[in-house]
């Protein structure tokens, strides 16, 4: 038989809930960047669209491999990966597609609003998804530093930074100290 063990009170939340606040909000600001940066492409491709032919070199099958067209703009030869391609688009069809007039890699094909809809339609979903996740462990944290306050700091919001430097006085409970320097007290020649 096991002795009763007393419970010890909890002092802080789990670093789960300071973990998730942390990841959730990288993702929320990754997959906003990914967003802006397809709407920022269809924006400047709208501005001065220019039509060019591509070809399908590569068609997505499975995880990981994605879609590529190869096309010639301003006498080089680009690739885009990813893009909405037709149901039917099979590899060696022409495929018409518009780039910004001020940058042959912002391309995407004609008739579609973005370059990559996948990118903008994970961003819409995931974003609210993850701050809310976020606004939820920042809660619960809050939540548990209200309900079981430190000891000595009830009602006192904030911290407090303390910096040492080489020869200035250390603060220990009120008294000064002085560090002790190796071989005493000599002065350094």
């Amino acid at each position: 038989m096991r002795a009763a063990t007393p419970d010890r009170p909890r002092t802080r939340p789990g670093r789960g809930w300071y973990v998730g606040a942390v990841l959730s909000a990288v993702v929320a600001v990754t997959m906003c960047l990914l967003g802006w940066r397809q709407a920022d492409q269809a924006d400047r491709i709208n501005a001065h669209p220019v039509r060019i032919e591509g070809t399908v070199t590569q068609l997505p099958g499975g995880s990981g491999t994605y879609s590529q067209v190869a096309y010639a703009a301003d006498g080089r030869k680009l690739t885009a990966a990813d893009l909405w391609l037709p149901a039917e688009a099979k590899v060696g069809d022409r495929i018409c597609l518009e780039h910004a007039a001020d940058d042959a890699g912002a391309v995407r094909v004609c008739g579609k609003r973005y370059p990559q809809p996948v990118g903008v339609g994970l961003a819409q979903t995931t974003v609210p998804l993850a701050v809310l996740l976020c606004l939820g462990c920042l809660l619960r944290i809050r939540h548990f530093r209200r309900a079981h306050p430190v000891a000595g700091r009830e009602g006192t919001p904030g911290f407090t930074v303390a910096f040492a430097a080489e020869g200035m006085p250390a603060i220990t409970q009120g008294k000064r100290t002085r560090r002790r320097r190796k071989g005493g007290r000599r002065a350094l020649r």
